[in-house]
């Protein structure tokens, strides 16, 4: 090594700090280290009390409060919750009950452990709620929404707004969409003015983006109650108006869905409403779509949206800030709907 003559180059003050920082960090890892093993012991420790059958329904339910304070902390909590498996043992202890139980007591364990759960569910592997493929646990998943509270049933909501938009449950996705009992719940939250609406409003559209879905939930009246939900977004500032309306172009692709909006005056106002919202442009687009797919075939639908006001909401939405992509559907509409107003005055002239 070569000498180093000018000893003014020697940064001794620097590198003194530079080995006090390290020392610092070093000795900082060993704590967090110690730490996280503490942790992992703790939870090692709940884990198995609450798989215990020795321990009591009021004793898990404090072990589920502690996880779920340690679920608040983020990451280096939750790291360790996720790798022991404490998600999947959380979903078996809320529908793999033996007796079908649904008490007071059991319901409070489910809330709880439900809110756990859904803690955890954006870091967890989600194979684990396929176990709803299996009768028993899919029946105690739809008789907890039926009797539980409404935060039980907006948590459920967002489990099966998860399992149909993930591709790893799209069996168990299927099985929900052909159960009517859950569409029946699903589709009564759209007349509560609370969150559990919004949460039954998401978990629909879900369900929706499956093919085999829209024509169960047409059966049991989605048209119908999304419908209600628009034209009552204002007195209840319902902000998933935008939400519904894409559900109900989904819909529209079955053809009983098309036949239940034209025969009533009052959906074909809410998709006309939806065309042009002073506060926002969201939901104009499939307010257009959905009219155009209903105009195309439709004298009726027609006449109805004429009369509804759509061609001044279109014109609206023409001069505003919008997509262009709806911009053009907007003038698509806009000239398929002017042919039908030409054609009128001639019909009425006409001996």
């Amino acid at each position: 090594m070569q000498k180093l003559d000018d000893l003014s180059m020697v940064p001794n003050h620097t590198l003194r700090h530079l080995i006090d920082q390290w020392l610092q960090e070093d000795s900082q890892f060993c704590l967090d280290y110690r730490e996280m093993i503490n942790h992992v012991d703790c939870i090692s420790v709940l884990k198995h009390r609450l798989d215990s059958e020795d321990s009591t329904l009021e004793e898990k339910l404090e072990i589920v409060e502690k996880v779920y304070i340690l679920s608040e902390e983020l990451p280096l909590q939750n790291s360790c919750l996720i790798q022991l498996d404490i998600f999947p043992l959380l979903l078996e202890k809320i529908f793999r009950k033996v007796n079908g139980s649904c008490s007071e007591d059991d319901l409070r364990f489910s809330e709880r452990a439900l809110a756990c759960a859904l803690k955890l569910l954006p870091f967890s592997d989600l194979t684990s709620l396929n176990m709803l493929k299996e009768e028993p646990v899919l029946d105690c998943f739809l008789s907890l929404f039926y009797r539980g509270n409404v935060n039980i049933k907006r948590n459920l909501c967002h489990i099966v707004e998860v399992i149909s938009s993930s591709m790893e449950t799209q069996q168990v996705s299927i099985m929900l969409g052909k159960s009517t009992k859950l569409q029946q719940e699903l589709l009564n939250l759209l007349a509560e003015t609370s969150e559990a609406s919004e949460a039954g409003i998401k978990a629909i559209s879900a369900l929706s983006c499956l093919e085999t879905t829209r024509e169960n939930l047409v059966r049991e009246g989605a048209v119908e109650r999304l419908i209600a939900y628009i034209l009552e977004s204002e007195n209840y500032q319902r902000k998933l108006a935008p939400t519904a309306i894409a559900t109900i172009e989904r819909l529209l692709v079955v053809e009983s869905a098309k036949e239940v909006v034209i025969s009533n005056p009052s959906c074909v106002r809410a998709l006309v409403k939806m065309v042009f919202r002073v506060s926002d442009h969201q939901g104009s687009e499939s307010a257009v779509n959905s009219l155009l797919a209903l105009c195309c075939d439709s004298n009726h639908a027609r006449e109805e949206a004429i009369s509804a006001g759509v061609l001044t909401q279109l014109l609206l939405l023409l001069q505003s800030q919008c997509s262009g992509r709806t911009k053009a559907k907007a003038r698509m509409l806009l000239k398929l709907l002017n042919s039908t107003w030409v054609e009128q005055p001639k019909e009425a002239a006409s001996p």
